[in-house]
């Protein structure tokens, strides 16, 4: 019997079994997966504000940090340094010292928090301001595009009729009534009953997310005011969890990929900002009525990288063909596309300043998949990410390259 334990065949027979187990596993886990899915998903929309938090938390560490290290600037000076003073001058300077040295001190201390005040205080006051004068600019270019959209159907009815003289194949013969027919038969799909049912879900879910955005303000306050001992307990996780060398090359590309996203989040803020300004003063010069409205939304569709001023520049020359004529539209066209060149070719290389060198194509594919897995989300975070796995993948070709050109001594066998 011992023999046979100890037998070839069953040691070959080992893994076989194993693989059955693990499709066993398999086969269970798969057939509950819908109670694991429920449960998940449930977890996940608790947890979400917080997620949310952390993330504009980490958006905002960027001038926070920068506040901070203005903040800390007011050091107060170390007595040791100061030994020509005399013990007399000293005395009559020990009744100063609270709103002297004790009082920089208590500021030096009390830094972090005192920029995450002034940082929130900085982006109350810019709401303030946009309230006071963007707001009511923008208020009146949507009032102004709902006054004339009886002139925008004229428009469409107009464009119609061009269309349908073509004589197309496949095209219906009455374009125009069978639009009219589906907006009017969806219109008349809105009862009073359903009408109510879906305001009363929308009070809910109103309530819903004006509690969730109290969470996410809360929680990256919180975020802020910890970051240093957040970022301590994840290099001690880190370090506890992996050996010196995994550790440091851990460390390595974390700190890579936090470089990115700050490179890449500060450098799509200053370029949406430059680009929606001479979108802005582009659209006041051929006499749109929206042209703040347009300049924002080119402002903030920016981040996207590629598609998003594409996008937003599409969608302005659409409002400019509604809103005013197709020649004006074709004009803007042409000068907007004028401008993204400048963009695309001086002043985005100017503020990335190399930071990162990908290929158009490699940009499309990465943003394509991180739209596919993580929507709008997935879009913004995909450059930074595809950026640290380039550098991952040129280091180790490097690296494959380096031992090809001067292997290491092989080491003597015995036998």
């Amino acid at each position: 019997m011992k023999n046979f334990f100890k037998s070839r065949l069953l040691r070959s027979m080992v893994p076989y079994f194993l693989l059955g187990v693990l499709l066993i596993i398999a086969f269970f886990v798969v057939s509950g997966i819908g109670f694991f899915t429920e449960h998940i998903s449930q977890f996940w929309s608790v947890v979400t504000p917080f997620f949310v938090g952390g993330v504009i938390a980490y958006i905002l560490n960027l001038p926070c940090s920068t506040l901070q290290k203005q903040i800390e600037k007011v050091r107060p000076a170390h007595s040791d340094n100061r030994e020509h003073v005399s013990k007399g001058m000293r005395s009559l300077e020990a009744g100063n010292r609270f709103t002297g040295d004790n009082f920089r001190r208590l500021i030096y201390r009390r830094s972090r928090g005192l920029s995450v005040l002034a940082l929130f205080l900085i982006i109350i006051a810019l709401l303030v301001v946009i309230i006071m004068f963007i707001a009511p600019a923008v208020s009146q270019s949507v009032q102004i595009f709902i006054r004339d959209i009886e002139e925008y159907e004229r428009t469409i009815r107009g464009w119609i009729a061009t269309v349908e003289s073509w004589n197309l194949p496949g095209m219906p013969e009455n374009l125009d009534t069978e639009l009219i027919a589906a907006m009017t038969g969806f219109v008349g799909n809105l009862d009073a009953e359903g009408l109510a049912s879906t305001l009363m879900d929308g009070f809910g879910a109103g309530a819903r997310f004006l509690f969730n955005m109290i969470l996410v303000i809360i929680s990256s306050i919180y975020f802020l005011i910890g970051k240093d001992d957040l970022k301590a307990f994840v290099k001690k996780a880190i370090a506890a969890i992996s050996s010196g060398k995994t550790n440091e090359t851990i460390l390595t590309y974390s700190q890579k990929l936090n470089h990115n996203f700050h490179m890449y989040i500060y450098t799509q803020t200053i370029d949406g900002i430059i680009l929606g300004t001479l979108m802005t003063v582009l659209l006041l010069l051929i006499g749109s009525p929206h042209a703040l409205l347009l300049g924002l939304i080119l402002g903030f569709v920016n981040y996207i990288p590629y598609f998003g001023s594409i996008f937003g520049t599409i969608f302005a020359v659409v409002v400019v063909a509604f809103t005013q004529d197709i020649p004006t539209a074709a004009v803007a066209a042409i000068f907007m596309f004028a401008l993204q060149q400048l963009d695309a070719n001086f002043i985005q290389p100017k503020l990335m300043g190399g930071s990162f060198s990908l290929s158009p194509l490699l940009i499309i594919i990465s943003v394509t998949i991180g739209m596919a897995y993580g929507g709008v989300l997935g879009m913004l975070v995909a450059i930074p990410i595809v950026a640290i796995l380039k550098d991952l993948v040129d280091d180790y070709v490097a690296y494959r390259e380096a031992i090809k050109r001067n292997p290491p001594p092989r080491e003597e066998e015995y036998f």
